[in-house]
């Protein structure tokens, strides 16, 4: 038995192990390239394969630089940091309460059951349908700006947020706010004292996705904001595909900027995402 034992957990699962592989190169061929052409000045760039996937004669930080004049960098990760941190925020206790409250009643009230559904179906539908009406609606409302773009990703991350809320909910024992009430806890307060702390993960979870949808969206700044003068970071780079049609140098210095401050979120939260995954598996 032991060593039937040793032979099937050193056993190597190859179709497993070729498709890894492959999807390691497909990641990592492309950020090698970004990376590399960032660094090339433009007389480095040639037509053949070989010219491009070479490393750079000598490693130069003036891509970036003027790549961060072109694009107005300060002030477009300014906007970005603004737009993507109010709409993690607003999606965390919004979309939380929402989850808290139609996950408890939805096996009490076809109210909920109908909302949840509701809410939810919303993946469904595409954005393109959405386009012209919204740009019109927040027109008229007086919001294509910023608040107005803010207000519509959290309706957009409203249907995920609340299936992966009210999901993680199944989780949490009902016997900790039974006990909560016994001592006299309103709703309200067991919500905010006990539920929510133990939503951690979720909310970890939750801020990454919606950081990731945020960060890297272009249509809705675009057709929302423009013309407004407050670009960000996505919408400053839809320049190079004008003014500097073949210049993929400062391009990929730009996307490499773009990268870093979504790259260190992510790795800040990723420790709670893994307790969600665990602590969900366990359960």
């Amino acid at each position: 038995m032991r060593k039937s034992e040793t032979k099937t957990v050193g056993k190597i699962n190859w179709p497993i192990t070729v498709l890894l592989v492959i999807g390691c190169i497909t990641i990592l061929f492309p950020l090698y390239m970004a990376i590399v052409i960032a660094f090339k000045n433009p007389t480095e760039m040639t037509n053949d394969i070989a010219g491009i996937l070479s490393l750079p004669q000598r490693f130069s930080l003036s891509n970036f630089a003027e790549a961060m004049r072109v694009t107005d960098f300060w002030r477009s990760l300014g906007n970005s940091l603004f737009i993507t941190g109010t709409v993690i925020l607003l999606s965390v206790v919004v979309h939380s309460l929402a989850g808290y409250a139609i996950g408890r009643n939805m096996g009490h009230s076809k109210f909920y059951n109908l909302a949840y559904l509701y809410i939810v179906s919303g993946m469904f539908v595409p954005f393109a349908i959405l386009m012209m009406p919204l740009v019109k609606q927040t027109a008229q409302l007086g919001i294509a700006n910023r608040a107005g773009v803010i207000l519509l990703y959290i309706v957009f991350y409203m249907p995920m947020n609340l299936l992966l809320y009210s999901g993680y909910l199944k989780n949490i024992p009902m016997a900790l706010e039974e006990a909560a009430r016994v001592d006299g806890a309103s709703t309200w307060r067991t919500y905010w004292y006990i539920i929510f702390p133990i939503m951690k993960p979720m909310h970890a979870t939750v801020a990454v996705l919606t950081a990731l949808g945020t960060w890297n969206d272009v249509m809705t700044p675009l057709v929302i904001m423009s013309g407004s003068g407050n670009n960000t970071l996505p919408l400053a780079q839809l320049t190079f595909q004008n003014q500097f049609g073949t210049n993929y140098n400062l391009a990929f210095a730009s996307y490499l900027l773009a990268l870093l401050p979504i790259l260190v979120f992510y790795l800040i939260c990723q420790k709670q995402i893994l307790n969600g995954v665990v602590n969900g598996a366990v359960k």
